[in-house]
């Protein structure tokens, strides 16, 4: 499967209002491969000028093809085989703002945290397995810094968190590069989990030939967010999402002018880009719309639609997952806000 890096540790886990019955699932009897966690953070930060060849031997023993994905995401395209892999790995560990970057990581992230961690990450992998029993399950959960590159990935069976992405707002570094603060307000603990899940999600069920059409992407990220919220049952939509709970206040109180907006000029079909886009990318707000308008609003919108088809149809999660019409989803919801 492609690999696919999430720019984008549900410690804290809020009751949701919105959760289904059909989320609802006993998982008590399903049982999964132990989930095994690696500080490839640790590993990588304890190579020197004088271990360096013995280490980084036994580091690639331990991390196999996601060590040459992580490698040739940012540091070095050749990976292990590139003639300076050696230079620019101690180059990158000994750089003077990783360094202090993966001080405060270490600051952050005590192993206890991290380990705190593995119950619930292992709990959404049994969900995961009630839901779609023949799929491969995550074998590995990998901690690591990406020099700000990206936050989650998932690849060959193993889960991936950058951690440097996740040291709360009022990280030096985040100021240092610029980082704008609707991003950073959410890029602390309690996201990693959901980010996490909602990379999975997207590696595990993207659609190679999709149709660039406003109602494909609404509908997709909405079954995507729908999947995240049943191997997280009890997640609030707040975290789903990472909007605030005034900006689920306004999709709240604005559905029914939203989906209007949405379903005018048939604005559903069309299939240019630059406006799904502004619909469904990151900012402060959806401009097309209002400033007050959460960002991905489209997501927001696909979410609710696909909530009510599963309500009103007797489909599985996996069922859901592997319908890729999206005019049957929206016909079939009976959304009517």
């Amino acid at each position: 499967m492609m690999q696919r890096f999430i720019t984008g540790l549900g410690f804290i886990l809020l009751i949701s209002s919105c959760t289904s019955d059909k989320l609802d699932v006993d998982i008590s009897d399903v049982s999964v491969p132990p989930l095994t966690l690696h500080r490839l953070d640790e590993d990588l930060f304890s190579l020197t000028p004088q271990n360096f060849n013995e280490k980084s031997q036994k580091i690639r023993a331990e991390y196999g093809m996601f060590y040459e994905h992580y490698l040739a995401s940012f540091l070095t395209r050749g990976g292990t085989s590139d003639s300076l892999y050696k230079t620019k790995i101690l180059s990158f560990i000994s750089d003077k703002d990783i360094q202090g970057c993966y001080k405060q990581v270490k600051q952050v992230y005590t192993k206890s945290k991290i380990e705190s961690l593995l119950p619930e990450l292992t709990d959404c992998i049994k969900r995961f397995k009630y839901h779609f029993p023949n799929r491969k399950l995550p074998k590995k959960y990998i901690t690591c810094v990406t020099g700000w590159n990206f936050a989650s990935a998932y690849t060959d069976s193993v889960l991936v968190t950058g951690l440097d992405m996740y040291l709360g707002d009022t990280s030096m570094y985040y100021k240092m590069l610029q980082l704008p603060q609707y991003r950073t307000h959410y890029m602390n603990e309690h996201n990693i989990l959901p980010d996490l899940l909602r990379g999975w999600m997207i590696t595990e069920f993207d659609n190679a030939n999709p149709t660039n059409t406003l109602l494909y992407h609404t509908i997709f990220y909405g079954k995507i967010y729908y999947a995240v919220n049943a191997l997280l049952p009890e997640i609030n939509d707040t975290l789903l999402l990472a909007y605030s709970s005034k900006q689920i206040e306004y999709c709240r109180d604005n559905e029914k002018n939203l989906w209007g907006y949405f379903a005018e000029k048939n604005r559903l079909y069309e299939n240019n880009m630059r406006n799904v886009q502004e619909l469904t990318s990151e900012g402060p707000f959806t401009g097309a719309i209002s400033k007050e308008c959460p960002p991905r609003i489209a997501m927001w919108v696909g979410l609710q639609i696909v909530r009510s088809y599963m309500k009103n149809n007797d489909a599985t999660l996996e069922q859901l997952m592997a319908e890729n019409d999206a005019q049957k989803i929206l016909s079939k919801s009976k959304y009517r806000p």
